[in-house]
């Protein structure tokens, strides 16, 4: 079992550092809650005996908290990010609309 949280460890490290695109939000929470969970798991796991045990329980549990996490913290991202744009896409239409009275006002003089 102590092959195995290194393993995970190992498998964690050579996706992400061989990713072409940045981690999502959901992707970090999942590793990072693989690593906290093998690494507390370990420690539990040797006080009982069977750290490589308690690292490979303890890593599927992180995995699935920090998977959960981070899906919700993307998931506010994403609803804030299409808030932005909706947000610019509105003050731009303003300033649109602002130009365009500005041009009848001035229309409207000769």
């Amino acid at each position: 079992m102590k092959r195995l949280s290194i393993l995970i460890v190992a498998f964690f490290i050579f996706v992400s550092a061989g990713c072409s695109t940045p981690l999502t939000t959901r992707e970090k929470g999942a590793g990072l809650g693989t690593l906290g969970g093998a690494a507390l798991g370990g420690i539990i796991g040797s006080a009982s005996g069977n750290a490589g045990a308690g690292a490979g329980i303890g890593s599927i549990i992180g995995l699935l908290g920090g998977a959960l996490i981070g899906d919700r913290l993307q998931a506010r991202q994403d609803r804030e990010r299409a808030q932005q744009r909706q947000l610019e896409a509105t003050q731009a239409e303003l300033a649109r609309q602002k130009i365009e009275i500005e041009r009848l006002k001035r229309n409207r003089e000769y």
